[in-house]
């Protein structure tokens, strides 16, 4: 893993690298010292011997003229004595290594010493040669000797010439001797300036120390706190300690900021956090919130004999409600539910009891078992029983009464599931269940629903195909106008002979299509097959010319938007006249869009194609829905009929829906009629038409040829 190199690293190795080029720079400043001493004590040293040099020379020359000229009349009367006096008064003198007098020719007249040893000897040293001749003073030198010669004349006449040496070693011990003194000196310097240069480098060292310190404290240490806090509030710790500072620089307002920005974020997530488990419209939990609730629960249930009971409630036939008095009804129904349900569990739920809307009209209610093992099956069945009761009151909405009821399916842990999923799927089941048993009632689930959502499976998957295969067919109820008793036409009805299973219900069936959406698929073939059959008709019975078919179409066709077209394209393929084809809608696929059905129902019927209502009465909507949605003709419910001999209500009822009816020029038909009684009285009071078990049974194509023979 790559490691980061922080603001301290990077200053640690900023002073490093400082610390390294100022020691280059003294490394180089101390070498540079160190020459220039060198330079100067060479130069020193050069001036010094030039100096002495010059000195030695001037004075030499000067003292070797002087005895040249204190020579002359010794010399000319030849007063060796004289001579040698005058030589050793120079010879005295300091640095005289030697005096040598010696005439033209270059011997040696005189050294000085008391014998003359060296008298009339020649010459013969390195710098003799050059002083034979001269005519004026004349130095010689070499490492140790200076020789200065000076030629003794007398007027014009050279009589000879003195030679004087002085020696090199009293100079060269006074440079040796300076020179020690001057690099002493020098060294001392260096030493102070080398004691400075470290007194600098460690007050480079504290200054640079220092500021790590003052960095780790004002800048690194924050930062490091900040930061900290910042992966806390992103691990979901809002409560993560932030440093507060009173300092009045950039990094007191970027902390002040970073506090601020924390209790911003606080307030954002606890808003966030409430519009994500909570429902907008009822206030209570949702179904994300309900789900992490009952996943504690459960977890917390496998450690304990503690039980759990699920219950799922939802209401029955909500969507009428919106789709006959509108949606801002429909949230007012939910609102005034959950409030209905939220006191039945205040009252009933006991201890731990929850309620979420799991969405829609669903509600979810989860019940706790007490640690005393208490019953949590009969807690659950009372909570269900009392919210059936409660919930099965008329709710006033808008003005209207409106009675719905709830269905309640339970679920419960551990017996039922022992983990979430199963637990809610379970629940949903028996909801299912409690729908399918006719509604505002609950049921506990049982190994045996399972079964019957197998089985509803396994009906969706042998229907599909089941048209190609020819075990669905079309079979047709006769329909007979009550005027004079003639049939008029003939409803069509599909029918399901199962290869395994026999004649399946159609309330079966039908509602599986519907919910699969395979009726989309089934019902052009069932209009086509009926058109067919009634163009059938028509051309082998002449006296058939004026009998229609009528076909249902589901909701769910209705909402595809191309039912026109497919009728048309049935009529064009079949031959059969508009006029002869009517078109059933039940009442809430009708009215649950009337705009856009209105519109549909508009070019039917400009095609010359009967509008019919089916099951006219059972839903929330009235008459004058009819003046909005283009309809030729009601079907009054089997329901009305069955009781109109002896239920005054169902009579009035009936006789109401005809004349309103007729008195906007609609036709109606009555279904369910079973008994002649029934029949005497729906001519009686006007109704057109009439089909039922006493008029007529569903029958095959072939039986109703013969019927219609």
């Amino acid at each position: 893993m790559k490691r980061r190199l922080g603001l301290r690293g990077r200053f640690a190795l900023l002073a490093a690298a400082a610390l390294l080029v100022s020691l280059a720079l003294v490394a180089l400043v101390l070498q540079r010292q160190d020459a220039m001493h060198r330079e100067m004590r060479q130069l020193s040293l050069q001036a010094i011997h030039e100096f002495s040099s010059r000195r030695l020379l001037s004075n030499g020359e000067a003292a070797t003229l002087q005895l040249a000229d204190s020579l002359v009349n010794p010399l000319y009367y030849f007063d060796l004595d004289a001579i040698g006096a005058a030589v050793r008064n120079v010879l005295r003198q300091p640095d005289v290594s030697y005096v040598i007098v010696y005439d033209n020719q270059g011997q040696i007249i005189h050294d000085g010493s008391p014998d003359i040893s060296t008298y009339g000897q020649a010459m013969t040293d390195p710098f003799a040669f050059e002083v034979l001749s001269l005519s004026e003073a004349h130095v010689q030198s070499s490492d140790t000797l200076v020789d200065v010669a000076a030629p003794i004349l007398i007027g014009d006449q050279r009589l000879g010439g003195v030679r004087v040496g002085y020696s090199l070693a009293a100079v060269k011990a006074d440079e040796q001797q300076v020179g020690g003194l001057m690099a002493g000196r020098l060294g001392e310097m260096g030493r102070s300036q080398l004691l400075w240069l470290g007194l600098l480098l460690a007050g480079m060292v504290a200054l640079l120390v220092a500021i790590g310190y003052v960095l780790q404290r004002a800048l690194v240490s924050p930062v490091r706190q900040l930061a900290d806090a910042a992966r806390q509030i992103e691990a979901g710790n809002f409560e993560a300690d932030v440093p507060a500072s009173r300092r009045d620089d950039e990094m007191g307002d970027l902390m002040r900021a970073f506090a601020h920005m924390r209790d911003s974020i606080v307030r954002h997530d606890r808003d966030i956090r409430r519009m994500a488990y909570t429902d907008a419209l009822t206030g209570l939990s949702n179904r994300l919130a309900f789900r992490e609730l009952l996943d504690q629960r459960v977890a917390e249930g496998h450690g304990t004999a503690r039980q759990l009971a699920l219950l799922f409630a939802d209401i029955d036939d909500f969507k009428r409600v919106n789709d006959t008095i509108g949606h801002d009804a429909g949230d007012e129904v939910l609102m005034q539910f959950s409030s209905r349900i939220r006191e039945v569990i205040e009252l009933h739920g006991g201890t731990g009891a929850e309620l979420a809307r799991f969405g829609g009209d669903e509600f979810v209610i989860l019940l706790q078992g007490g640690d005393g093992g208490d019953d949590i099956r009969m807690r659950a069945e009372r909570l269900a029983e009392s919210l059936v009761c409660e919930l099965g009151r008329p709710i006033a909405v808008h003005g209207r009464q409106v009675f719905l009821g709830i269905s309640i399916g339970i679920a419960l842990f551990p017996d039922d599931a022992t983990d979430v999923s199963s637990l809610m799927k379970n629940g949903d089941i028996a909801m299912y269940q409690a729908k399918v048993a006719g509604k505002n009632c609950h049921r506990f689930y049982s190994r045996v629903m399972d079964q019957a959502v197998e089985r509803r499976v396994r009906m969706e998957q042998d229907l599909r195909g089941a048209w190609e295969r020819g075990e669905l067919s079309v079979a047709y109820q006769p329909v007979y106008r009550l005027e004079d008793g003639r049939l008029a036409g003939a409803e069509a009805l599909l029918r399901w002979r199962h290869p395994e299973h026999g004649p399946v219900a159609p309330s079966l069936f039908i509602d599986v299509a519907e919910q699969s959406g395979l009726i989309e698929v089934i019902g052009p073939q069932v209009l086509r097959a009926a058109c067919m059959d009634a163009r059938g008709w028509q051309r082998d019975f002449p006296a058939a010319r004026g009998l229609f078919v009528s076909v249902n179409v589901s909701a769910r066709q209705l909402r595809t938007g191309d039912l026109a077209a497919q009728v048309e394209a049935v009529l064009r393929e079949t031959g059969l006249a508009p006029q002869h084809l009517h078109v059933e809608l039940t009442e809430t696929a009708v009215i649950g869009d009337e705009a856009r059905v209105s519109s549909l129902l508009a070019r039917l019927r400009n095609a010359g194609v009967k509008v019919w209502l089916d099951d006219f009465g059972t839903g929330f909507s009235g008459l004058s829905h009819l003046r909005r949605v283009p309809v030729d003709g009601v079907k009054i419910d089997r329901s009305f009929i069955a009781d109109v001999l002896r239920d005054p209500d169902d009579l009035a009822l009936t006789t109401a829906i005809i004349a309103m009816a007729h008195s906007l020029g609609i036709h109606v038909v009555a279904e369910g009629v079973e008994k002649e009684g029934q029949y005497a009285l729906l001519r009686e009071r006007g109704c057109d038409m009439a089909q039922g078990f006493w008029l007529g049974h569903p029958m095959h194509n072939q039986e109703f040829t013969r019927l219609i023979a």
